[in-house]
């Protein structure tokens, strides 16, 4: 049984936000506009946390990009009171659309910030509608969502009868289209694969590793 895992290297990423760009494509996030941004409703499932170190003229800018953790234990799980938010046998922590309330203890609970809550019903018009992904449910207003790891992409692979969990079967919309090949997206278990290989690397970090969340993304610091 595989278990889902991501290791971005920062040392390559770009932060060009290709990978936010494909998330919203695969996954049916809708742009809320600059008005609602504003407003701290932005949709994003893969966001990049901007870091500045220094002052002018020698700060330095650093760039992570910031997809769900999907946490080996989970506080936005412990915490939902309808069980909408769960973590499958593979690893990967999901959400029951249809059994979240919109209470927001997970988002409160999320020690990363990556979950968004759906203020409004999404829009899509006609031509808008036709790039939509049939395999990702539209979500209504009221409820939470979040990366899923492209879970659609994970069962489409064992539709088709890939051996799932071998390198390469599975490519995340993030990993398909990082243009600096800064995100890895394999099975932890599995020793052979670069996420399993990389995890181990002297210069894997997790982020805020200390609240024992154990995050199932690894960082691999900039050399």
């Amino acid at each position: 049984m595989p278990k889902w895992g991501m290791v971005i290297d920062l040392d390559r990423c770009t932060a060009c936000q290709a990978c936010t760009v494909a998330c919203m494509a695969e996954n049916n996030v809708p742009f809320v506009g600059q008005e609602r941004v504003e407003e701290g409703r932005l949709m994003q499932w893969q966001r990049l946390l901007t870091e500045v170190e220094g002052e002018y003229p020698q700060a330095i800018t650093r760039f992570i990009p910031r997809p769900c953790m999907h946490c080996e234990d989970a506080p936005c799980v412990k915490v939902c009171p309808v069980g909408a938010t769960y973590t499958n046998e593979e690893g990967v922590v999901l959400m029951h659309y249809g059994r979240c309330i919109g209470c927001r203890y997970c988002m409160v609970a999320c020690p990363y910030g990556v979950r968004t809550f759906n203020w409004y019903k999404p829009e899509f018009n006609e031509v808008h509608r036709t790039y939509l992904n049939p395999d990702v449910p539209l979500r209504p207003r009221g409820v939470v969502e979040k990366c899923t790891f492209c879970i659609q992409r994970i069962e489409r692979a064992k539709q088709e009868g890939k051996k799932v969990g071998s390198e390469g079967d599975v490519v995340t919309a993030c990993t398909q289209t990082c243009t600096g090949g800064a995100i890895r997206f394999g099975d932890l278990e599995d020793p052979e694969s670069d996420v399993s290989r990389l995890s181990k690397s002297q210069r894997a970090f997790r982020l805020l590793e200390d609240l024992g969340t154990n995050p199932k993304v690894y960082y691999l610091k900039e050399g």
